[in-house]
């Protein structure tokens, strides 16, 4: 257990400092970035792969069409999420970042209802509609839908939805869907990098060098994470993922300075009431005791 939990704390502590990481790339586009970051992974988690030699899996799924169409389109979920994830944070929306994966606990729920057809238990309902004011009191706030977290909830959340149906662990499938993206970011960034304009070829050693550690950073936090998922109970690992959000929800206020008024602190303490409802359901009914056959 104490390991368990080291390891998923330190994995979700890793993914809420990204923001950091990210800052030292400000000077380079978010698509390059998610370029960089898909290449240098996948190569990564291939040398990873080739020590734990794990790689005959990978070469198996490669043989498998169906296997290979669920993985393209999780590929590119979450492309399209990291996309905007960098763009929010090089574009000081760090706070709008984080309210996405606030929120994506419960957007995973009404995806059980929408697409596997799940009933949801009335704690949830009251959840959910927490949430919902929630984001409607932000939008009546700013004028406008916050659709950074939106869209970053809604394309995490399909995301896990593809990969709970898919067969591969998280370090095969992942190297899978770097793989499936390496057509098209290798030729792009070799295309940028021969007509001068990537960071490979503009940029000094130390810029390189920030790109090249998103490989590692990129595949590190999800072994810790599988490795910490194997050692503690689903419930623990569920409260463990508000520490994310949390230090990015830190990070954008008092480390990169965004607004955070009052207006702001009500719609995101609706949500963090249905997250605690949410949560709290959670560990009730799974200490409740099983009903008799």
């Amino acid at each position: 257990m104490p390991s368990g939990l080291a390891y998923a704390a330190l994995a979700y502590a890793m993914w809420g400092l990204f923001p950091l990481y990210f800052q030292q790339l400000r000077a380079v586009g978010a698509l390059e970035i998610v370029l960089h970051r898909s290449v240098w992974a996948l190569v990564f988690l291939l040398v990873v792969l080739a020590v734990l030699r794990r790689v005959g899996a990978l070469a198996a799924s490669l043989r498998e069409p169906r296997q290979v169409g669920l993985f393209a389109a999780s590929a590119l979920l979450l492309s399209a999420n990291w996309l905007l994830y960098v763009w929010a944070v090089n574009h000081g929306r760090v706070i709008d970042a984080s309210l996405g994966y606030f929120i994506n606990p419960l957007v995973n729920v009404l995806l059980g209802v929408l697409v596997l057809h799940e009933r949801l238990r009335p704690g949830q309902w009251l959840a959910i509609g927490f949430a919902a004011a929630g984001v409607l009191w932000l939008t009546v706030q700013a004028g406008a839908l916050p659709w950074i977290g939106l869209v970053i909830a809604a394309s995490f959340g399909l995301y896990g939805l593809i990969r709970k149906t898919a067969p591969l662990g998280a370090l095969e499938g992942l190297a899978l869907e770097t793989l499936l993206l390496a057509p098209i970011a290798a030729p792009l960034l070799a295309w940028w990098t021969w007509q001068g304009e990537s960071a490979l070829a503009t940029g000094d050693a130390a810029l390189i060098g920030w790109l090249l550690l998103g490989g590692p950073l990129t595949a590190i936090p999800l072994l810790l994470f599988a490795a910490g998922a194997r050692r503690i109970r689903l419930a623990t690992l569920g409260l463990l993922q508000y520490i994310a959000p949390t230090l990015q929800l830190a990070l954008g206020i008092w480390w990169f300075g965004e607004p955070f008024d009052a207006g702001r602190l009500i719609g995101f303490g609706l949500i963090w009431a249905a997250l605690a409802i949410y949560s709290l359901e959670g560990l009730i009914r799974q200490r409740a005791p099983a009903p008799p056959h």
